[in-house]
């Protein structure tokens, strides 16, 4: 086995890289995972037949010869948070000039997490391998391959799985991405992380649980996925089922409701990472369009807009839902390159627009209401099954509003 003295500079060079936690675990079956089974039965899991990958319960079987797992989170939280008073302000189409606004989940705002934490942990990993000379294997996994990270991070020290499912820190609260490095060098554990787990801090709140409009945290420590806004509008594929839309709001990609409510995450810190601010657009959607993006530079057809206000319209904060459904599969793919978002596709965030739309309550006399209607009429009449129903279904609502 390695010195601790090992294990301390992992941390110490983690952190230089922009993380803010790193710790070491032994390779070893997670009694964790083993719970998952039941999870399943119940049919929890949904359309999410990935997770069902045996591998996911015996890192042995994800890289042999595995013996350590150096963990990492990253945060991705940014100054521009919201609380649930101005999300109810938001949620209300009257109270946003230029007409309704969606929501997207604060990871998705800026660039691909799964490239900016890869190259940090593929960083962390070349560094290893420049300071020690033995020969060793090691893989990086950036939510990119059949492991457990909030497992595995939870039993590095990081914190407890909350009520609300997700990893906790007292420190961090949850707003971080988590990644790995599956290594067969014998690492020393980070102190406190063998047999020794973070206490739970949940204790009697139920912040959680109350506030889910969908009821998708069935149980403390419980979610039915099937029910989960974030899998709604990211995972599933058809339609989304008719209970469940009005309860969606104005979300369009994931929700960040169980985490804005956690009293954790009251004092969570901010990054001030480029790759996490919410990216912005130039005025039209065309070949010559720009985005913030660090990782702008590489696409040649694509400028970095350095001064577009950060509340206007074309921004992923909060961003009109008319833009959004005036866009064609071809203009969808450019301005989301590199951006969590392309995972819904064109024909997702399309359906996920109709429903938030349904759900927008334009007035008829309002200047949204006319323009509202011919997005939806207009999206109604696509080739598309899935989005021309949703369109069909926010017509009659807003139909039904008006007769009421």
């Amino acid at each position: 086995m390695l010195p601790p003295s090992t294990t301390t500079w992992i941390s110490e060079r983690a952190n230089e890289l922009g993380f803010a936690m790193a710790g070491v675990v032994r390779a070893y079956e997670f009694p964790d995972l083993a719970r998952n089974e039941e999870w399943f039965a119940r049919g929890y899991a949904g359309e999410m037949n990935y997770l069902r990958d045996p591998r996911r319960t015996n890192l042995e079987q994800v890289m042999p010869g595995v013996r350590s797992v150096i963990v990492c989170a990253l945060i991705y939280n940014t100054e521009h948070v919201r609380t649930a008073q101005a999300w109810q302000e938001s949620a209300d189409s009257e109270s946003n000039a230029g007409g309704p606004r969606g929501w997207i989940s604060r990871y998705a705002w800026g660039d691909d997490y799964h490239q900016v934490l890869r190259a940090k942990l593929e960083l962390l990993l070349a560094s290893l391998r420049e300071r020690y000379s033995e020969v060793f294997d090691g893989r990086v996994y950036s939510d990119t391959g059949p492991i457990s990270e909030r497992v595995l991070a939870k039993h590095a020290g990081f914190g407890w799985l909350g009520k609300n499912t997700l990893l906790l820190n007292e420190r961090l609260g949850s707003f971080f991405f988590l990644g790995a490095i599956l290594t067969t060098l014998d690492l020393e554990p980070t102190p406190g992380s063998a047999g020794t787990l973070a206490a739970d801090r949940c204790g009697s709140c139920r912040k959680c649980i109350d506030a889910c409009p969908t009821a998708a945290l069935v149980e403390p420590y419980v979610m039915d996925a099937r029910k989960c806004i974030s899998y709604l509008t990211i995972e599933l594929r058809g339609p989304v089922p008719k209970e469940l839309r009005k309860p969606m709001g104005q979300h369009i990609f994931g929700c960040d409701i169980c985490q804005d409510v956690c009293p954790w995450n009251r004092s969570a810190p901010i990054t001030e990472m480029k790759e996490f601010q919410p990216r912005h657009f130039a005025q039209s959607v065309s070949e010559t369009d720009a985005i913030t993006s660090p990782l702008a530079d590489p696409w040649k057809e694509i400028n970095v807009v350095s001064s577009a206000p950060l509340n206007a319209a074309k921004s992923l904060f909060h961003p009109s839902l008319e833009w959004l459904g005036s866009l064609d599969d071809e203009q969808f793919s450019r301005m989301f390159r590199g951006s969590p978002i392309k995972r819904t596709k064109w024909k997702g965030l399309m359906r996920n627009v109709c429903i938030a739309l349904g759900n927008s309550h334009p007035h008829r006399d309002s200047q949204s209401y006319a323009q509202v209607l011919k997005v939806l009429k207009r999206l109604a009449a696509v080739a598309e099954p899935v989005i021309a129903e949703s369109a069909q279904w926010a017509i009659s609502c807003i139909q039904q509003e008006e007769r009421d």
